[in-house]
């Protein structure tokens, strides 16, 4: 900017007719620029939105793109108190009665009680062994039974053992149990040193004796290491929580027809938000003359394009293929999807292998077709991406010409300022010269001045 103290000369309020006129200049491209910007920020939201949809969308299709899901069976038991259950893909249709005689248990051995669990007991070795396998701790005459546990329970070369001590009215124990249930993982210590280390840990109590489960499956005994039987029921697992033999648990097993139709819904639903989001994005109203974000914008009728495409091979059965309305699932009117539910019950209930086929056969199965569609679009250097970064040049560039703008203005303001300010220094002196012409008039003998 000039002078700042400007127009003395002239009178002009020169700084107001500078400001007028660079506003004048700068308002229309600034305003070129805030439209600009404001489309292309509509844009990003747009693109944004869409994005989000499809993204649900893709989210909506993991669990149809798995055959498994279509297999799922429910376990169900007349009381929960004895026994839970789960069942894979492979277990069969039907009901069992299982009744629970033992629990599966862990043996425990202690050695011989001492008083003082700090002091040192002696020196020797203890080899301590689990089905068959085995490891040892050194004992120095340091050694009190606190270290020997710690020993026992901090050896790289355990086996399947833990240690603690147990103090009952008699001393201090050393208790070692094994860390696996059933009477093949029995504990064998044995003890080699001094008197008093043999003492000690020479003759091991049992305080614990190992056990196999036993259940009775429809009056069949089968055995198990641990409470977790699994196998004795093809596909299933059961978990053995109480014993009595006065009491019979029935599981049922079925198909799992209810996880595999709120996943079919999900996808309805899903697809349809989807679809609503993508009309709404590149639509023209009427009635209102607004036109979404994106009309005219090829993105939306390419997706649309695509996902109609995708379904409607599944509508066509005109080369005697599986249809999804065979199924309960069909187009309205408007393109979008609905579900007849009753039609949907009746064909997971007797043809679920169909309908697993049409959702999650690889790359042919629907839902691979429509993922591996909205994948082009959400991937890393898919479209999406394509655009987001077109986009954010655009925004580059808007703000690199508010910056030449902004240059140029400073320029023009400062160049009005420089011929103004010569204006009004013209001004100025032409103004004392009047005023001295003036005086010289005045002072002529015989000149009056009229005013």
């Amino acid at each position: 900017m000039g002078l700042t103290a400007v127009g003395l000369g002239s009178g002009l309020d020169i700084n107001n007719i500078v400001k007028v006129l660079v506003d004048a200049e700068k308002a229309p491209k600034e305003a070129s620029f805030n439209l600009r910007e404001a489309n292309v920020q509509s844009e990003i939201s747009a693109i944004g939105s869409l994005k989000s949809a499809l993204t649900t969308f893709q989210d909506s299709l993991e669990k149809l793109k798995d055959p498994d899901e279509f297999a799922k069976k429910t376990v169900s038991r007349n009381q929960t108190e004895y026994l839970s259950a789960t069942a894979d893909k492979d277990a069969v249709n039907g009901s069992y009665n299982v009744t629970v005689e033992q629990l599966a248990e862990n043996q425990k051995i202690g050695s011989a009680g001492v008083s003082d669990v700090t002091a040192g007991i002696g020196t020797g070795k203890m080899s301590l062994d689990v089905n068959g396998e085995s490891f040892s701790v050194d004992i120095e005459a340091s050694d009190s039974m606190q270290d020997i546990m710690r020993k026992i329970n901090d050896s790289e070369d355990n086996v399947g053992i833990t240690a603690t001590i147990v103090t009952d009215d008699t001393g201090s124990r050393l208790v070692m149990s094994s860390d696996k249930t059933g009477t093949e993982n029995t504990i064998t210590a044995t003890a080699t040193g001094d008197q008093a280390i043999l003492d000690t840990f020479g003759a091991t109590t049992e305080l614990q004796p190992a056990k196999d489960a036993i259940v009775y499956i429809d009056g069949l005994k089968v055995t198990s290491a641990d409470n977790t039987v699994d196998g004795a029921i093809q596909g299933v697992s059961l978990d053995l929580r109480k014993a009595d033999l006065n009491e019979t648990t029935k599981i049922t097993i079925e198909d799992n027809t209810s996880d595999v139709k709120e996943n079919i819904e999900a996808f309805v639903e899903a697809y349809n938000e989807m679809m609503t989001t993508v009309d709404s994005l590149g639509a023209y109203d009427a009635e209102t003359k607004a036109a979404g974000p994106l009309q005219g914008d090829s993105l939306p009728r390419s997706i649309q394009s695509q996902m109609r495409g995708a379904l409607g091979q599944l509508f066509d059965t005109s080369d005697g293929g599986k249809s999804l309305s065979m199924f309960g699932v069909s187009t309205d009117r408007y393109g979008k999807l609905q579900v007849d539910s009753d039609k949907l019950d009746d064909a997971l209930k007797n043809q679920a292998i169909e309908v697993g086929e049409l959702f999650s056969a690889e790359d042919t199965g629907l839902a691979f077709k429509l993922d591996g569609i909205v994948e082009s679009y959400v991937q890393s250097g898919g479209i999406f991406e394509g655009r987001d970064d077109s986009l954010q040049g655009q925004l580059d560039r808007i703000k690199d010409d508010r910056l030449q703008l902004a240059t140029r203005m400073t320029a023009y303001e400062n160049r009005l300022y420089k011929q103004f300010n010569a204006m009004d220094l013209a001004v100025s002196q032409l103004n004392a010269q009047s005023a001295d012409l003036q005086s010289r008039f005045d002072s002529l003998p015989g000149f009056t001045s009229k005013k």
